[in-house]
């Protein structure tokens, strides 16, 4: 039994020796994985390597992300709803009640590093991004920062997000827009009921939407088993689907969207999910996909 994944080890050591020990042993592990492999690397697999020789483990080991710098992240307070909020792009962005300071620079700092266009998270590129006039779903919607970036260019957006925490800080966020934003407190899924929804019941037959973003913490699958009926449907779409939740979701999120026709392509780097206790090689994974169907 792997010592690293019991219940025991979690509760007998402390979170901050957890992390490096995580750090060595799975840096090592990785270094060493790729190390036997006889083909060649990739340069994006090369800089990976490189950039773990010289850091620590993080989820996402490109260089960039050392240009960002938590400390400088201004927080205010909002008296008069009890909240702290950020300013992103001027605008206000919320976050849960109980939440720090510090927490916050933090969960910011992290956000803002997503959206890079050097993060494989990044659900964006020059060429694959809401238009203007676009429905966009955002389902796993958490802050909201990504649709509070395409607020003003979308006609309608419809927020998914299944913890109530959020919901006070997003109906403050989009308060400004809420004549065009809702706020639907579910999970999103193959079935439908009183705490989830397939979103081919949610959206009537009629309804054209424009772009779809999915990030839902391992339950992508279930969630593209509930809109088969939007899939099929011949109305141009976008679909940013974050796959590095599990290891065989690229490529099986690729074949399940060129069979309904959608042309895709992958964003650039690796993630290495290194809270998953059961990660093994090949380790890395690639952040989401982007697909397109004209």
């Amino acid at each position: 039994m792997n010592i690293l994944n019991t219940q025991i080890y979690r509760i007998i050591v402390p979170k901050f020796l957890r992390k490096k020990i995580v750090d060595k042993v799975l840096r090592a592990s990785v270094l060493e994985y790729y190390a036997k492999l006889s083909e060649p690397l990739s340069d994006e697999v090369e800089k990976v390597l490189d950039y773990l020789r010289n850091r620590p483990v993080v989820m996402f080991p490109d260089y960039f992300q050392d240009e960002y710098v938590e400390d400088s992240v201004e927080v205010h307070d909002d008296k008069e709803l009890g909240l702290r909020y950020v300013l992103l792009d001027g605008k206000r962005l919320y976050f849960k009640k109980r939440w720090s300071k510090k927490r916050i620079r933090k969960a910011f700092n992290e956000l803002i590093k997503e959206q890079d266009s050097r993060c494989p998270h990044c659900y964006e590129d020059e060429s694959f991004k809401v238009e203007s006039g676009d429905v966009l779903v955002d389902i796993g919607a958490a802050e909201g920062n990504f649709a509070l970036n395409v607020v003003e260019k979308a006609s309608r957006i419809i927020l998914f997000e299944s913890n109530k925490e959020w919901l006070g800080p997003l109906n403050a966020t989009f308060g400004p827009w809420k004549d065009k934003v809702v706020i639907v407190n579910k999970f999103v899924g193959d079935v439908t009921d009183a705490k989830c929804t397939r979103l081919d019941d949610y959206f009537g037959a009629d309804e054209k939407l424009s772009f779809l973003k999915i990030d839902v913490e391992g339950a992508e699958s279930d969630l593209l088993n509930g809109c088969k009926r939007i899939l099929q449907q011949k109305n141009p779409l976008k679909v940013a689907i974050c796959t590095y939740h599990k290891p065989e979701d690229e490529q099986k999120f690729t074949r399940r969207l060129t069979e309904y026709g959608f042309e895709t392509s992958h964003s650039d780097g690796f993630v290495l999910l290194f809270t998953d206790r059961k990660i093994k090689a090949p380790f890395l994974r690639r952040g989401l996909i982007r697909a397109i169907r004209h």
